[in-house]
């Protein structure tokens, strides 16, 4: 039985030069399983007086330790020396240059937008939305504009059921809804922007579809310096402190007074150009102080409230930011389009 001990302690001390994992589990069989050598001699225990039990159990333990702890410890040093080598194989460079990815780009309209929206909520205005498809009386009869005024033309405005229902060419009625939930007893503070459609020949100028961005404001004690102020926020805003506005009296059907809003030509700082037709200035957009029948209108009276409003055309504000001689630019799938706005805006 010692000569077996022996044997079994041999080769146990043979599993140091083990560097295989099914070689190892073929000596841990070989040792530990069912039929294995020191089970089998676990199993003669049966045949010895109680006080030779003791001490053979004793050594049959410590050859079941010494052979479990001895091959747990191969097993680690085989299945990390099997990691590393597998890392070490497949590692990647990561000092070489990454593969450049192109991207697009938001389109420019989307981005001057969005800087609208974000700079008018940081003075308190909310952005609310309203259906393309428009009721007559929100689009036309709700801003001053009856039934025969020129701006209802059919040329000018595409119809879809008789002459009630329209896309509506223009975001006002977004406005008029907004009025009408507040019933005369609220003030209101809002923007909407959003794609309005007129019947247009498209070129570098015009465009069936386009995009406006409309602003109103009512409450009491308003007057037209406050849109001055707010215009001119906006103006310095977007083309600079050094930028220029003026007003100049105009006519829309649902504002009273109306104005031109002007900036200052950006190209000659106002010298004259032919960008500005060697006037110094840019006409941007139209405004005015909401009309009283509007107010009426909606619920609200002209003598305890007072509003104004104004409007511009996404494209327009983004063709005079960066420079741009033809609107259809900004509705073309060419990328390279967009690259070239993200160049202006870092510069």
């Amino acid at each position: 039985m010692e000569n077996k001990i022996t044997e079994i302690k041999d080769l146990i001390r043979s599993l140091n030069n083990i560097n295989d994992l099914k070689e190892l589990s073929d000596i841990k069989v070989l040792l530990l399983g069912k039929k294995g050598k020191i089970t089998e001699l676990s199993k003669q225990m049966g045949s010895l007086s109680n006080d030779e039990k003791k001490e053979y159990g004793k050594k049959i333990n410590d050859l079941k330790n010494e052979a479990n702890e001895l091959i747990e410890e191969k097993r680690k040093a085989i299945e990390t020396a099997l990691l590393n080598e597998k890392l070490s194989n497949e590692s990647i460079d990561i000092s070489l240059p990454s593969t450049k990815v192109p991207v697009g780009a938001p389109n420019i309209v989307e981005k001057i937008v969005e800087e609208v929206e974000e700079l008018l909520m940081s003075m308190g205005y909310d952005v609310v939305d309203g259906p393309e498809i428009e009721k007559d009386e929100y689009n036309f009869e709700m801003l001053n504009l009856p039934k025969g005024h020129p701006a209802r033309d059919a040329q000018d405005t595409f119809y879809i059921e008789g002459e009630e229902l329209l896309l509506r060419s223009q975001t006002s009625p977004v406005q008029i809804r907004t009025m009408l939930e507040g019933k005369g007893k609220k003030p209101i503070r809002m923007i909407c922007p959003g794609k309005t459609y007129r019947r247009d020949d498209d070129d570098a100028t015009h465009s069936h579809q386009f995009m406006q961005i409309e602003g109103l404001l009512i409450d009491k004690n308003v007057s037209l310096s406050d849109l001055k102020g707010t215009f001119d926020v906006i103006a310095k805003h977007l083309f600079g402190e050094d930028c220029k506005t003026r007003f100049r009296p105009s006519y829309y059907p649902f504002t009273e007074p109306s104005v031109e809003t002007d900036i200052s030509c950006h190209s000659c700082k106002g010298e004259g150009c032919p960008i500005c037709k060697n006037t110094g200035w840019i006409t941007v957009s139209g405004a005015g102080m909401v009309h009283p029948n509007v107010l009426k209108n909606c619920g609200y009276d002209p003598k305890e409230w007072q509003g104004f409003a104004f409007g511009f055309g996404a494209e327009r504000l983004a063709m005079l930011k960066y420079g741009i001689d033809d609107l259809r630019v900004f509705y073309l799938t060419d990328l390279r389009e967009s690259s070239n706005f993200d160049r202006k805006e870092a510069e």
